[in-house]
């Protein structure tokens, strides 16, 4: 499949041999056991090890992480489960980690539990490659880009030619992006890891996360963390998102635009400021985002004066709902000071564009900024 578009990937990905009177995707299977008699060899024995439904969601992410490549995919209950998989199935007491100052609401909660565990931990900023500077002696660089959410963008081509060279393995987080937006392992890195609650699966209502490796041996690390922690996702859940993988170009693509849309008429009025979408020419981003990413993502980042305003704005919104994540098919959009733990002002909004028509969206976006501002 690697010569097909994204579009047809997407429909493809992941779909057994056409079998006679069968469904083209089959069902979940809800099994905590299977048949198994003799030694315990095969592909599946147990529930919490392997499931069906889970072999099929698996190899339709690989397809899209890496195209054409033999690659391993382990799916999780949940996008922190995916994270800590790889954090905890790699690094030990007395190793050093590198992360970024500014990814993901929770990674400084990441950050306590690896200290607590004896492992030194690093940070810098996603902009500027800073994290090149504490690359010494590191056993695993993480990666966030663009970042959440400031949507700042570091050259994962650099950073991953330097770690390498230092000895550090490299995971990528490319929740914002998905693989139709930006492949981590063609980039380099030997992990990509994305909470699929977001984009991937987008609609709002599936808890999951991936890690995919070209290297057997890290797949069979993260595979057996799976298995010891048990984070695992429902069966039901896999196959919702196999089944919403299939529009995951179709989504992608209009969220995209519109996303560029919404950036470019904010860019012009004068009560926002600190715009910021990689896909955006006048971005500080968009010569790195270009070079490394296919779409630039979903999500759009602002501020508005101050707190009042910001939420002014948000309860004038009637297109949008006021709620967290991103990547779902209807507009969403938060201040995300409201939950501490992000360093950015209290007028910073976080906009998810979802699939509405672009016209609707962006005038409700007008009016409620005409509304917030008194």
């Amino acid at each position: 499949m690697s010569t097909m578009g994204d579009g047809t990937r997407a429909v493809r990905a992941g779909l057994p041999e056409p079998e006679q009177f069968e469904p083209t995707l089959p069902g979940p299977v809800f099994a905590a056991h299977f048949h198994l008699s003799g030694e315990p060899v095969g592909p599946y024995t147990y529930g919490r090890e392997t499931n069906p439904t889970w072999t099929h969601l698996e190899r339709a992410i690989g397809e899209l992480e890496a195209p054409g490549e033999e690659v391993g995919t382990t799916v999780f209950a949940s996008g922190m489960a995916a994270i800590t998989a790889v954090l905890l199935s790699q690094v030990r007491s007395g190793d050093a980690v590198v992360l970024p100052d500014d990814g993901y609401q929770a990674l400084p909660l990441v950050r306590e539990q690896l200290a607590a565990y004896g492992v030194e931990v690093r940070t810098a900023p996603t902009g500027g490659d800073a994290q090149l500077a504490l690359l010494t002696g590191a056993k695993l660089l993480w990666i966030e880009s663009p970042s959440n959410p400031g949507l700042d963008v570091c050259d994962i081509r650099r950073l991953v030619e330097a770690a390498h060279a230092a000895g550090a393995l490299v995971a990528v987080d490319n929740t914002l992006a998905t693989p139709i937006g930006q492949r981590p392992l063609e980039l380099g890195a030997d992990f990509s890891v994305a909470s699929d609650t977001k984009g991937m699966t987008g609609h709002g209502d599936i808890l999951l996360g991936h890690v995919t490796c070209r290297d057997p041996r890290l797949t069979a690390d993260v595979r057996r963390w799976r298995k010891v922690v048990g984070a695992i996702p429902g069966p039901m859940e896999a196959w919702l998102a196999h089944r919403s993988l299939s529009t995951l170009q179709i989504r992608i693509d209009r969220q995209c635009t519109t996303a560029l849309a919404l950036a470019e008429a904010l860019a012009k009025r004068a009560e926002v400021t600190g715009l910021r979408y990689p896909g955006l020419p006048t971005d500080p981003s968009y010569a790195v985002a270009t070079r490394q990413m296919q779409r630039f993502g979903s999500v759009v980042s602002f501020e508005l004066a101050d707190r009042d305003t910001a939420e002014r704005f948000l309860t004038a919104l009637r297109l949008v709902d006021d709620a967290t994540s991103f990547g779902g098919v209807r507009s969403t959009a938060e201040r995300r000071g409201r939950w501490g733990g992000d360093a950015v002002a209290e007028g910073f909004i976080r906009f998810s564009v979802g699939a509405e028509d672009p016209e609707d969206l962006l005038a409700d976006v007008e009016q409620a900024l005409h509304a917030a501002v008194r």
